[in-house]
């Protein structure tokens, strides 16, 4: 009998998550530069969403396994990236061992915006922003998930409470999220003239958080490229070598 209600009970949980999981919307499909197996990234893209990351999404979420020079992957100068770092102010010591602040140096990670998780949850009422350096890597969906979130922040239905502190987006998981919408039309002023709106933003950003968990995809893209072409060379060197060698036979 016992056995019989825990199998109930599993049923009925079993056909309650799949209920949930049709009523969420589906992502909505982005083109990415960087898909398929020639896929490169857009350095205008990247310039631009690193951008977007340093003016907004730096105030509260860390790429901590970057570095200032990593910067000139995305195309810039190396006085660019020295001027980038430069705006920076990093921690460091003195000849007597002293904290000090100085410029950043292209050495430098890119500095986070709280020195520790525990001043992060102090200054945000007990949130803890994610690090953003692998965001595509760690979330299902990947970059399609990062750019549905940054266009999901819309009006409740009248039939959903939003606890107090909370946000409603669309597609995050349960729907009601810590951070309140970061992006806004002309938020920033991008150099090229590309129009400042929520989408094209979203979407820049989400090329350079897609750089930041893969920077080596290029180059895995072209080695495989070159490996597979080699392959097929050599698939065809051993079949026109067996019909060589097994002609008399054949």
């Amino acid at each position: 009998m016992r056995k019989l209600a825990l199998a109930v009970l599993g049923a009925a949980a079993l056909a309650l998550g799949s209920a949930s999981a049709a009523d969420e919307p589906k992502l909505p499909v982005e083109h990415w530069s960087f898909d398929g197996i020639r896929g490169t990234y857009d350095r205008a893209a990247l310039q631009r969403g690193f951008q977007v990351y340093k003016e907004v999404c730096s105030v509260c979420h860390a790429v901590q396994y970057l570095y200032y020079r990593d910067l000139g992957d995305l195309g810039f100068s190396p006085e660019e990236v020295k001027a980038l770092a430069a705006q920076a102010q990093v921690n460091d010591l003195n000849d007597q061992g002293e904290t000090i602040q100085r410029p950043g140096r292209p050495s430098d990670p890119i500095v986070r915006p709280y020195p520790n998780d525990l001043a992060a949850r102090a200054a945000l009422n007990g949130a803890l922003p994610p690090d953003l350096s692998l965001i595509t890597k760690a979330r299902e969906g990947g970059p399609d998930y990062v750019f549905a979130l940054l266009n999901g922040y819309v009006p409740p239905p009248t039939s959903v409470k939003i606890a107090e502190g909370l946000n409603y987006n669309l597609y995050f998981p349960g729907h009601q999220i810590a951070m309140p919408p970061p992006l806004s039309d002309g938020a920033v002023t991008f150099a090229d003239n590309t129009p400042s709106t929520v989408k094209q933003m979203a979407h820049d950003v989400t090329t350079f958080l897609s750089w930041a968990a893969e920077p080596s995809l290029e180059t895995r893209h072209y080695t495989g490229v070159k490996v597979m072409a080699f392959l097929l060379v050599c698939a065809g060197l051993f079949y026109a070598v067996k019909r060589k060698v097994w002609a008399e036979i054949h």
